[in-house]
């Protein structure tokens, strides 16, 4: 906007109202056919300073937000995965009670059978007393052998169950890591491209078509700490500066903070 109001100043406007694209001086047949704009700043220093802390301060709003309601987000979703698992504890720990009734139940019973085989033994002779004591333990180790096995089949299937939720919990945290992860990196890009969109497209123009030393006074008085700026001849290395970029979006934001504090 900047720009068009001082080439209107300086070509002025035609019949129909747009500018014209050159002026003549007829006095030496000057022609002027285009004009650059070096610097476009407010000239009041407070007006400067107040603009610069208000863009600063609005996007910096925006990021905070948006990461208070990604941490919110992930921290429901790892209690939702807590609760899972706690219930499917006490599940497992109600099965292994009733696995255990049963496994007192057949002890019990085949103590029953060995104090009935000794009775029987006392009762009869000895040859008959012999047999019954052979078919007691026989019994016995027949029912031992059972409740073990399912003594057994219990531990495992505990065992089973509990890794299963082991590793379901552990797959739930990795999708939320990787979620938190990508949402820090569409918040740095969101907080990017406002800022980009605050400087407008004039601004960035102007930036481009400035030198070298004047481009890195103005990035600084607009508080970026990073740029890429390219007239559209110049090659660019894009493997390079697209690590660059993406490196400086993941690193968290305490590390980043950290760093900026170190480059000032």
């Amino acid at each position: 906007n900047s720009a068009k109001i001082i080439r209107t100043a300086v070509f002025g406007l035609d019949e129909k109202g747009k500018v014209r694209k050159t002026f003549n001086f007829p006095q030496n047949n000057l022609n002027i056919t285009s004009v650059d704009i070096q610097s476009v700043e407010p000239v009041d220093q407070r007006t400067r300073d107040s603009l610069q802390k208000s863009v600063q301060l609005a996007i910096e709003i925006t990021t905070q937000s948006q990461e208070a309601t990604a941490r919110h987000e992930a921290e429901r979703r790892e209690q939702e995965a807590r609760g899972r698992l706690e219930r499917q504890k006490i599940s497992d720990e109600v099965e292994a009670e009733k696995e255990r009734k049963s496994l007192l139940e057949l002890k019990v019973s085949s103590m029953t059978l060995e104090n009935c085989g000794q009775a029987k033994a006392e009762a009869l002779s000895r040859s008959e007393a012999q047999r019954i004591e052979a078919e007691s333990g026989v019994e016995q180790a027949r029912s031992k052998a059972e409740a073990m096995k399912i003594e057994a089949e219990t531990e495992l299937e505990r065992l089973r169950k509990a890794r299963e939720e082991e590793l379901h919990y552990l797959k739930e945290q990795n999708i939320l890591e990787v979620e938190k992860l990508k949402q820090i990196a569409d918040i740095e890009v969101s907080k990017f491209k406002n800022l980009v969109e605050s400087l407008g497209r004039e601004t960035i123009q102007s930036v481009a078509s400035a030198g070298q030393d004047f481009q890195v006074k103005l990035l600084q008085g607009l508080g970026i700490q990073s740029a890429l700026i390219t007239d559209g001849n110049t090659p660019i290395n894009l493997f390079n500066t697209a690590q660059g970029f993406l490196g400086s979006a993941l690193m968290p934001p305490s590390k980043r903070q950290r760093k900026d504090s170190e480059d000032s």
